[in-house]
């Protein structure tokens, strides 16, 4: 056939984590003993009373379409949460339930986007938002975080980057793939140009509550009423709660914003899947004890990495403060020499480290950073253990 397929979707990247996750399952199912230190989703199981209340939803035959922006009592659990834990006061017709995170994400795009429209994305970034907004006619443009500053971008660097195209801003804290937090007074500078230059922020938040030590999570759109009206807050039940396989994504933004959003859902994919919905109000509604749990143990596993990358030679990270990731300087790595050979990219150090370590990282390229990898923590402290003695023996032989 001599039919043209979509250039866009040609244009599609693959996602590297997807990848890297997959070349380590399928080594795994040989019977290799692989280290994956890609996964992008807690390692515990969805707590007991979420998992009951989509059993009791099938039992009770909530198995029907909903309203295709979601159910009217998860919304509101999605306004109370709002209210109490990010200081945001939403009214249901305010939020949007999707299929996940990623799913708010392209809705939020569809809606706010017309071609050619420009939308800042900070770097580091995760992967997915540059192809989100190509998908959706928009135009990444890049403002790349310095190491000295925690790879956080300013406000000056925000200002410089806008232009007459400038639609919106991406933020995302805490960050995936660094683990950093914008203080509130970083949010305020940030706040102010934002509303000079008449944009609006995508707030990605989440990981909000994966918070460790004395940081604060500070949402964007709570600091003032003038960036509450530009700010689209996105979040879910996947990380906080062990719920990634459930697929329930939210946003809080203005009702007309959110009108749209409800638009383009209800005619790419209706609601969400309506058992999960009911699970996701028992997440929120109910006790709260199992996410402190995780976060808990999370923080443990992120001290002893911290602590074992550190005492590393050649490769160096900073202490995340949030989410479960360690984002690594592999730079004086790739000047190194291995098996004769300079190694010169983190797609080579990547293929080393699952070929010859039975190590499986993310190599940062995609992230904006080719000189990175990421290293999730979601995964035991034992399984933690043996990949930073796999790591250790690796670069200590350079």
């Amino acid at each position: 056939m001599s039919l043209e397929l979509s250039k866009k979707a040609q244009a599609v990247k693959p996602s590297s984590t997807l990848a890297i996750t997959a070349k380590a399952k399928e080594l795994m199912a040989q019977g290799i003993d692989v280290v994956g230190f890609g996964a992008g989703e807690p390692d515990f199981d969805t707590p007991d009373n979420i998992n009951e209340a989509a059993i009791k939803a099938i039992h009770d035959g909530f198995t029907k379409y909903t309203d295709a922006s979601g159910t009217l009592e998860l919304k509101q659990a999605v306004c109370k949460k709002f209210e109490a834990f990010n200081k945001l006061s939403y009214k249901p017709n305010q939020i949007v339930i999707s299929n996940g995170g990623k799913h708010s994400l392209t809705n939020v795009f569809e809606a706010i986007l017309n071609p050619g429209d420009e939308v800042i994305i900070p770097a580091p970034y995760w992967l997915s938002y540059p192809e989100i907004v190509k998908l959706a006619d928009g135009v990444p443009v890049y403002i790349k975080a310095s190491k000295e500053r925690a790879y956080k971008i300013t406000a000056e660097q925000v200002a410089a980057a806008c232009t007459n195209k400038t639609k919106a801003l991406i933020l995302n804290s805490p960050s995936n793939p660094t683990g950093v937090i914008y203080t509130r007074e970083e949010l305020e500078a940030i706040a102010k140009v934002v509303v000079e230059k008449d944009i609006y922020v995508v707030a990605d938040e989440m990981y909000e509550n994966l918070i460790y030590g004395d940081f604060e999570h500070v949402s964007i759109a709570s600091l003032n009423e003038e960036i509450y009206i530009r700010t689209i807050t996105c979040s879910g039940v996947a990380k906080s709660y062990a719920m990634t396989g459930w697929r329930i994504g939210y946003t809080g933004s203005s009702a007309e914003i959110a009108k749209l959003m409800g638009s383009v859902q209800s005619h790419q994919t209706s609601n969400p899947n309506s058992i999960a919905q009911k699970a996701a109000t028992e997440a929120l509604n109910g006790p709260q004890d199992t996410v402190a749990a995780m976060a808990n143990e999370f923080n443990k596993r992120r001290i002893y990495m911290v602590e074992r990358i550190g005492a590393m030679p050649h490769i160096d990270a900073i202490t995340p403060q949030g989410a479960f990731y360690l984002f690594v300087d592999c730079s004086k790595v790739l000047e190194k020499e291995y098996k004769g050979v300079q190694i010169a990219t983190t797609e080579k150090l990547a293929e080393i480290l699952i070929t010859d370590y039975n190590i499986a990282v993310v190599p940062c390229g995609d992230f904006g950073f080719d000189d990175h990898i990421r290293l999730s923590y979601a995964i035991s402290q034992e399984q933690i253990k043996k990949g930073m003695d796999r790591l250790e023996k690796f670069v200590k032989a350079l």
